[in-house]
């Protein structure tokens, strides 16, 4: 399995951002793809995950609103989209995959695939 991200960037507060997760290699079409982040100093926590098979999709409570995640099937690909960016949104967003499905989780011990992050700043 192999998760490759991409879109991350400078913005100013209140601009928006969508990060993409490339995903190859998993032998079905029924997988989990959660979006993590990093802030400088913190310790990684889950934003949202999305199951392929059918789009459903799970939100952190404190990530509800101003994140949406979606599925691309023509790419392959898992999207983070990120409005109203305030400067504690910086940090390194990174995609990943447990071996198995068994719900919709955030929790990053579960996950066993990881892509290598793509860094978000937010500063004017």
């Amino acid at each position: 399995v192999q998760l490759v991200e991409s879109g991350g960037g400078l913005v100013q507060p209140g601009g928006s951002l969508r990060l993409s997760c490339a995903v190859s290699g998993f032998s079905s079409d029924d997988y989990l793809i959660g979006w993590f982040r990093q802030a400088p100093g913190k310790e990684r926590e889950g934003v949202s995950c999305i199951r392929s098979r059918d789009g459903q999709a799970y939100y952190a409570d404190s990530m509800k609103g101003r994140f949406t995640i979606s599925f691309d099937s023509a790419k392959n690909a898992v999207h983070l989209q990120i409005d109203s960016l305030k400067p504690e949104d910086t940090g390194v967003y990174y995609c990943a995959a447990p071996a198995y499905i068994t719900q919709l989780m955030l929790d990053d011990y579960e996950y066993d695939y990881w892509g290598q992050g793509t860094q978000v700043t937010v500063s004017s």
